[in-house]
């Protein structure tokens, strides 16, 4: 993972920038979470309410084709987006309120390393989304 900016990304590319694709792309830099279209397109007409749901979705399915966003489907029938050059991470998905927990686990990492070899395979990447509800004890963000 390299961090470059999202417009970096999209310059080396050699993707046209228009102002409209900058102020989405500099939004989706600040994000942390996992915002569906919609949910992107309200955020972006907060800075310019100038761009059309339409233009952050064509925006939206250029970044991803260009590799620069990767397009998750939690079952809710929401594509959600996060920027594809940030660190490996899994996620767990709260199913009452569609909360969707990023973690690292050394553990659930190596074990599927040595699933992997054990079955005779050179692991080479993996995605792994663990649906849940919360219980009564208390939530590590607590």
């Amino acid at each position: 993972m390299n961090n470059k900016s999202i417009i970096t990304r999209c310059e080396v590319q050699g993707l046209r920038m228009t102002d409209q694709r900058r102020t989405i792309a500099t939004l989706l830099d600040s994000i942390t979470d996992h915002p569906d279209v919609e949910e992107l397109h309200r955020r972006v007409n907060e800075v310019d309410r100038s761009i059309s749901l339409a233009t952050v979705y064509r925006t939206v399915k250029l970044f991803e084709e260009s590799g620069i966003l990767e397009k998750l489907e939690f079952g809710d029938g929401r594509a959600r987006y996060e920027d594809a050059d940030r660190e490996h991470h899994d996620h767990l998905i709260n199913i009452q309120n569609g909360e969707v927990i990023e973690f690292i686990n050394s553990d659930i990492e190596q074990l599927q390393e040595k699933i992997a070899k054990d079955l005779g395979f050179k692991l080479l990447g993996h995605k792994l989304e663990l649906y849940g509800v919360p219980t009564n004890k208390k939530q590590p963000s607590d």
